[in-house]
């Protein structure tokens, strides 16, 4: 099923959790300036640069129910040329988003048949920051784990019918209930299908041609008859089940262009890029939040809340291992993130970052936030080995969130400046 995995870790907080799906439903599925399929892809696109199968397996489907051209799930180059331009800026905010200025936001608002708005790229903004940030929630979690080679959990209707996670919104009973969902599963059946997949990918390393072909059809027939999902071999990049629906994406890279570019540390940047990033000078509270209200009514306010249930969580019990007050830890880790991101405080003495935070936390935090394609379960497993669940799946949504503003102030400083 597509939706316990996330909302199962949230479900720890379940305010939290509350406030994201209203979030998440806004963004995808309530009026705003973007067609409800634009909107799906370009979670794919932005999912896809931190190769989160997960995210881009839900939105795969997503994008085909709301109607979308199944020729763009090959890939960019099958994309109008509007989309396909968003590619930069999502690269940029996805791994160095110091680097976004306002000579991107006026390429793209160009005056040009291809040419965006300032509503339509302020929602494009807000999905990209969003799907980014919550790639490396599914990766800090563990919820990637489970997707496999082929996406084993691939988009298959949950008992909730084909209602996907973003859609479950409103109140705590729906939170619990998403949490009461039965996510066990046969293992004889896990293990048949592993031992297809297997198969199917030797099968495809190894022959060529006909012959390739001929064993194809061979395996495809045996799909047919176990219920198991077969690769689609006509130059498509998704996966389809034995009746014919799109199940999952296969290749990823289709979905993104220059993948070698990532994060870099910021503070071994170039003397001549852009410096060091002071909230004293724009801020979410006091410039970013009216913004992106007026240009894109109403998820101001969802962002903001969003911004403030993180916040408010408890905590005591990791502050208290810590010898220090909540909020001081809370906003060690924040300031930590946000500082990898050349965002710095001047109110802020940044030495209690090393007195707060043990090295392996640092690490754990840097990988999630900087590279969540590099995290491994055992990572989650190991930090802080003396501390709740519900403890580190707080300090991922400490980093989802962190992550997501720290892209928005960048990018929403950039449009004010084009504005300007």
């Amino acid at each position: 099923g597509r939706l316990e995995a996330v909302t199962q870790q949230m479900g720890y907080h379940p305010q939290y959790l509350d406030s994201f799906l209203k979030t998440q439903h806004y963004l995808m599925h309530m009026d705003g300036p973007l067609p409800f399929d634009c909107r799906h892809y370009i979670a794919i696109m932005a999912a896809a640069r931190h190769q989160c199968r997960y995210l881009v397996n839900l939105h795969v489907l997503q994008f085909l129910r709301a109607g979308g051209d199944p020729q763009w799930l090959r890939g960019l180059d099958f994309i109008p040329p509007k989309l396909r331009n968003l590619n930069e800026i999502n690269k940029i905010l996805a791994h160095r988003p110091w680097l976004i200025t306002k000579e991107h936001i006026e390429k793209l608002l160009k005056i040009s048949e291809w040419s965006w708005s300032l509503a339509e790229l302020v929602h494009a903004v807000v999905l990209l920051a969003h799907c980014h940030a919550l790639a490396s929630f599914v990766f800090g979690c563990g919820c990637e784990q489970d997707e496999g080679p082929g996406g084993r959990g691939s988009l298959k209707p949950s008992s909730l019918g084909n209602q996907c996670f973003c859609e479950a919104t409103g109140s705590n009973g729906c939170s619990q209930e998403l949490l009461r969902i039965n996510r066990k599963r046969s293992l004889d059946s896990c293990m048949e299908l592993d031992s297809l997949r297997e198969r199917m990918q030797r099968i495809h390393m190894e022959t060529e041609g006909r012959e390739e072909m001929r064993l194809l059809q061979q395996d495809r027939e045996e799909g047919e008859r176990q219920g198991a999902e077969v690769p689609v071999q006509d130059g498509s990049s998704y996966y389809l089940n034995t009746d014919g629906e799109v199940t999952g994406a296969t290749n990823l890279a289709c979905y993104m262009q220059d993948p070698d570019f990532g994060y870099q540390d910021f503070a071994r940047r170039d003397e001549d890029q852009t410096q060091v990033f002071r909230v004293q000078d724009y801020s979410w509270e006091d410039h970013g939040f009216s913004l992106v209200n007026r240009l894109y009514s109403d998820i101001g306010h969802l962002l903001d809340e969003k911004f403030r249930m993180v916040d408010g969580l408890q905590s005591s019990a990791i502050a208290k291992r810590q010898g220090c007050e909540p909020s001081v830890f809370k906003r060690g880790i924040w300031n930590y993130i946000h500082c990898m991101f050349g965002i710095r405080y001047d109110d802020y003495d940044y030495a209690e970052v090393n007195q707060l935070l043990e090295r392996i936390l640092k690490v754990y935090i840097k990988t999630v936030t900087c590279y969540p394609e590099k995290t491994n379960s055992e990572m989650f497993d190991r930090f802080w080995k003396q501390f709740k669940h519900s403890e580190k799946v707080h300090v991922n949504l400490l980093i989802l969130e962190a992550r997501m503003q720290a892209e928005l102030l960048y990018a929403l400083q950039a449009i004010t400046q084009y504005m300007i």
